[in-house]
């Protein structure tokens, strides 16, 4: 039914029963997003979720039966970027598809005039989509995480709230729950704060958003 639904939005979807399946197709195929049920033979949805995220950046939705607001986040702890509940209207599947979609190919539909970033000492590539530490390694990130991060590069010393982060990464029509950024933010301070217990570039203000401290300037 999902397969049918994307089809007919125009897109070219591949269906795996499995995460054997799913590791086949991704070795043939070069895919935008990947729609990851939890409740799955074998490997469940959770540990493919994980496994992915440590190879790749690709956008992840997950499906469950599950409501309970735990489930979520830890869906979005894991490397979700997205996750809908069943059960759901394929509209809503499709609106969130798009809105995924657009949030990651932001950086490059805008590659004319952007420009890459550094911040003490890191640098951030827009078009290509890739984080660097100061030693030049490349760090894995999300998509919502690379989207958040760029927009704080964007606002260095501005007051950002969760609505403007929600909004400036065109998260609204993937429709993550606003809580969601909290837990985004946590995973992008374990990667760039030397103590994330203490950060220095990405602090919280309490009753405002955050903010990024960062002296930011062209790479």
């Amino acid at each position: 039914m999902l397969v049918d639904a994307l089809a007919k939005s125009g897109m070219q979807p591949e269906l795996a029963g499995s995460g054997p399946q799913m590791d086949a197709l991704m070795h043939l195929h070069r895919f935008d997003l990947v729609i990851l049920d939890i409740m799955l033979p074998g490997e469940d949805g959770f540990s493919i979720c994980r496994r992915l995220r440590a190879q790749h950046t690709i956008p992840i939705i997950m499906l469950t039966a599950v409501g309970e607001e735990v489930d979520r986040i830890i869906g979005i702890e894991i490397g979700a970027d997205d996750y809908i509940t069943k059960p759901f209207s394929t509209r809503e599947l499709v609106a969130r598809v798009r809105g995924l979609l657009r949030r990651a190919s932001y950086g490059a539909t805008a590659s004319d005039r952007h420009t890459p970033l550094r911040f003490d000492g890191w640098r951030i590539d827009p078009v290509r989509r890739q984080v660097y530490d100061p030693q030049a390694t490349r760090i894995a990130m999300t998509s919502a995480e690379f989207d958040l991060l760029y927009v704080f590069c964007q606002n260095p010393g501005r007051i950002l709230s969760r609505e403007e982060l929600l909004r400036h990464t065109h998260a609204g029509l993937a429709g993550p729950i606003e809580r969601s950024v909290d837990v985004h933010i946590s995973r992008i301070r374990q990667k760039i704060e030397e103590n994330p217990r203490e950060p220095v570039l990405l602090k919280t203000v309490r009753l405002g958003g955050y903010l990024f401290t960062a002296t930011v300037e062209p790479a």
